[in-house]
């Protein structure tokens, strides 16, 4: 518990530090944002499933039938588009380049998945009439699981369901010039997939990842 939330506060602050670099002629521009305005956003993003991820019935592995899972982190290049549906109200699609996860179980690695996390969100978008404009969202998460990769165990393949879930969002971006900002981006998103080994289900892991954003943007 300790190391995951040192890494996030670690990464947090490495994800503010894009404020740091605009030039001071930024103060001029304005983030404000009108109905009508797109904005396309891409960057890198980093999934940081939560440590605790549930216990699974691992017997089929030779391992305890109560044995605690455990997901790794990963980043990987991700984008999001948003459409202005009025001043403040946005609608905006996250896509990303399938990110990666490990999979252990009672201390054994057995395996890794892919996954695409296609996320819809409602935002609203504060205008300040300045060069920092944060904003908050909430919607809903599709996640994909795919290309498992079973570790050489028991030689039976290991399946994820996809997954349906909340998200919830906070954002700021900070104008360069008129249509060009930086971004930085937090999200907790509700991920619960059912694991199975073969034609046994060994339960479900519950992975609720808190994922945080890096971009470069462009108005148009």
């Amino acid at each position: 518990m300790q190391r995951s939330t040192t890494l996030r506060a670690l990464t947090l602050a490495g994800l503010l530090a894009p404020a740091a670099m605009i030039p001071a002629h930024a103060t001029a521009a304005n983030a404000d944002v009108s109905a009508g305005d797109w904005l396309l956003r891409g960057g890198l993003t980093h999934v940081a499933p939560k440590s605790d991820n549930g216990n699974l019935d691992a017997s089929g592995l030779g391992l305890s039938a109560n044995a605690p899972a455990d997901v790794g982190s990963n980043t990987r290049p991700s984008g999001n588009i948003t459409y202005m549906m009025t001043d403040n109200l946005g609608l905006e699609l996250l896509v990303a380049i399938p990110f990666k996860h490990d999979l252990n179980v009672g201390g054994v690695d057995i395996g890794s998945t892919r996954h695409l996390p296609p996320t819809l969100s409602l935002q609203y978008h504060f205008n300040t009439g300045t060069a920092v404009r944060p904003y908050i969202g909430a919607g809903i998460n599709y996640t994909h699981f795919f290309d498992e990769d079973t570790a050489d165990v028991t030689g039976q393949d290991i399946d994820l369901d996809d997954s349906w879930g909340a998200a919830v969002q906070a954002g700021i971006d900070f104008a360069v010039d008129e249509n060009w900002f930086v971004n930085a981006e937090v999200r907790w998103i509700d991920i619960e997939t059912d694991v199975s080994l073969g034609t046994a289900d060994l339960g479900t892991v519950k992975i609720d990842p808190w994922t945080f954003g890096m971009n470069v943007g462009y108005r148009f």
